[in-house]
């Protein structure tokens, strides 16, 4: 891999993680239609520590004062609760099938380009939908919801389904509002790509030479410029246009993607 197509993945893996559009199924069409190698799909997986780096950055206060509270305040202990229950199926889920996914669903570029249509039209048909949440800060889901949250995300192991935008729609659909929904997935997005981070590295280390760790530096550093830029602005983006521009640009995509697809075959 070289230079410039490192820096070219780090800045769509900034750009695209906490957006409802699927960071890796973007990286992964990339890599199909550019021809760049990545050995046993370790890339992809390794340069989100840099933009889980972003979220830490942006919400280093809010993290600070929680861990202050937290041995004192009833509240900031149940939130934290509610994430880390969250972050359980994803993790379970993603141990056990981690070859599967990283050998066959990351391999097939049609299935991505589908997933990222009918994500697309999913996250259409709810964002237009006349929803009363109940929920409207991050801090009152519950453990319970949560979970069920947390459920949604395990689509996401499928590429193309979007982490964040799983984990947005379920929230919604749980009673979230739509500022709320994207901010709890920020905060789960924590533990879930710090997790797969490690995890990844655990079992690809061996295959990290000098060029490969070079790569993987670049994109992670392109990757935490490009996601402080994305958490800075998504919310207010997301209060005031929704999630339908998102929404429209899954179905381009995919769409452009898939007529590529049949096309080159």
């Amino acid at each position: 891999m070289t230079t410039l197509q490192a820096i070219l993945l780090g800045i769509i893996e900034g750009l695209t993680e906490f957006i409802p559009v699927s960071s890796t199924g973007h990286l992964l069409l990339t890599q199909h239609f550019l021809g760049i190698p990545s050995p046993e799909r370790t890339f992809e997986v390794l340069i989100q520590l840099g933009a889980v780096l972003a979220l830490l950055t942006v919400y280093f206060g809010k993290l600070w004062s929680m861990l202050i509270d937290l041995p004192r305040d009833p509240a900031t202990r149940r939130f934290v609760a509610a994430i880390l229950l969250a972050f359980l199926p994803a993790a379970l889920v993603g141990v056990l099938l981690h070859k599967f996914i990283k050998q066959v669903l990351f391999e097939t570029p049609m299935l991505i380009c589908v997933t990222l249509i009918v994500g697309g039209i999913v996250l259409l048909i709810v964002d237009r939908m006349k929803l009363s949440p109940s929920v409207h800060t991050v801090e009152e889901v519950t453990p319970l919801t949560a979970v069920k949250i947390g459920l949604c995300q395990c689509l996401a192991m499928v590429p193309g389904v979007s982490r964040s935008g799983a984990t947005i729609v379920g929230g919604m659909l749980l009673g979230l509002s739509k500022r709320t929904a994207a901010e709890f997935s920020f905060f789960l997005a924590m533990p879930t790509m710090a997790g797969a981070f490690a995890y990844d590295l655990y079992k690809s280390y061996h295959l990290l030479d000098p060029a490969a760790v070079q790569s993987i530096a670049i994109g992670f550093v392109v990757a935490f410029i490009s996601g402080v830029i994305v958490v800075r602005y998504l919310l207010e983006f997301v209060s005031r246009y929704g999630f339908a521009p998102f929404a429209w640009w899954r179905i381009a995509v995919g769409g452009l993607g898939l007529g590529a697809l049949l096309v080159l075959q």
